[in-house]
């Protein structure tokens, strides 16, 4: 398994320090929606950003960067590792957290994104927000005058990937040129590693059943970022193909949630798509496995693939806290 190499300022991307600042610095007071919003610089740095926060606070260093600044949280999917990291990683910085439920706010009776995104905007000096609907991230940032974070919605996750390329960068030493196969439902996380690593000119594949790939919009966008950095996007309905030669290979749960009720449906559907001993065997042999978990072993995974040496799901589940860290501290910062 390769170990982490240098990580001096433009290792992930070749930037330049002045360059790497440059990113830093446009980020403020920014929204992080989506990996497409930003520009390959600016993600550059968000992982530089993480991987210097997850030293220094290995090392002992307890910098307070957010001292003073407070996170309001909305969750109306449940959560585990986003709610945990999140508040974990803002009080970190100095900072605190809010968590706030839907139901309990005037949301729940009616009141408009509009208008609650301008009263937060007094109170906080940051927002989370994980939900089903895209659209109303998209609205909640349209009116807030403070950094909006998309913490999941149904159609991406950029916090999971952030932190996904900060371990595949942790582990290969660079993102560039390497291929990343996706097994599964063309989901939010699929979206979302298009997006990253056609940013980072890796190449994705991802291998549906018929129905079920990714969104033909989010597919154009990846493509578009891949031909301005050497990427590639394949996709096909054969996760033999999509693993081959694979230096990253990655799976989700088959039924999302709010999608429980399609679930004996997709059972049937994605048989085959199992990522097993077999299917590995397809990919290089210092290839690593990555999950966002919550997990379905024997489903979409194997047990003895995912608890296996190649995978690397709990340093993905670390890195949460670093990566996010990274897009508070520059979002929000002074």
């Amino acid at each position: 398994m390769a170990t982490p190499l240098s990580w001096a300022a433009g290792d992930v991307a070749g930037l330049h320090p002045a360059q790497s600042l440059a990113a830093r610095l446009s980020l403020r007071g920014r929204d992080f929606l989506s990996l497409h919003d930003w520009t390959p610089e600016e993600l550059a740095a968000a992982l530089q950003t993480a991987r210097e926060l997850k030293l220094r606070h290995r090392s002992g260093q307890r910098d307070q960067p957010l001292r003073g600044k407070t996170l309001g949280m909305i969750f109306a999917k449940a959560s585990t590792r986003t709610r945990v990291s999140f508040e974990v990683g803002i009080f970190q910085l100095g900072g605190q957290a809010i968590f706030l439920n839907p139901a309990d706010l005037q949301l729940g009776r009616g009141e408009t994104i509009a208008d609650t995104a301008r009263v937060l905007s007094r109170y906080l000096d940051g927002i989370m927000i994980r939900t089903y609907d895209h659209r109303e991230v998209q609205e909640l940032a349209r009116w807030a005058e403070i950094p909006v974070i998309n913490g999941l919605t149904d159609r991406e996750h950029p916090c999971q990937v952030l932190a996904d390329l900060l371990t595949i960068w942790e582990r290969k030493g660079r993102l560039r040129g390497l291929k990343l196969a996706f097994v599964g439902d063309g989901n939010n996380m699929a979206h979302s590693l298009l997006h990253g690593g056609a940013k980072f000119g890796m190449h994705v594949a991802v291998a549906s059943p018929p129905g079920y790939g990714p969104d033909p919009e989010v597919v154009a966008e990846a493509r578009a970022d891949a031909a301005e950095t050497g990427a590639r996007i394949t996709l096909t309905d054969d996760p033999a193909e999509a693993v081959r030669d694979a230096d990253v290979v990655y799976t989700d749960v088959w039924a999302s949630m709010g999608q429980e009720a399609e679930r004996e449906v997709r059972l049937r559907a994605f048989r085959g798509y199992t990522v097993d001993r077999n299917l590995m065997a397809l990919a290089r042999p210092d290839a690593i496995f990555m999950h966002c978990l919550p997990a379905h072993r024997g489903e979409e995974v194997a047990p003895e693939v995912i608890d296996g040496p190649q995978s690397v799901v709990w340093d993905q589940a670390e890195n949460r806290l670093h990566a996010q860290k990274a897009v508070m501290l520059l979002t929000m910062q002074d």
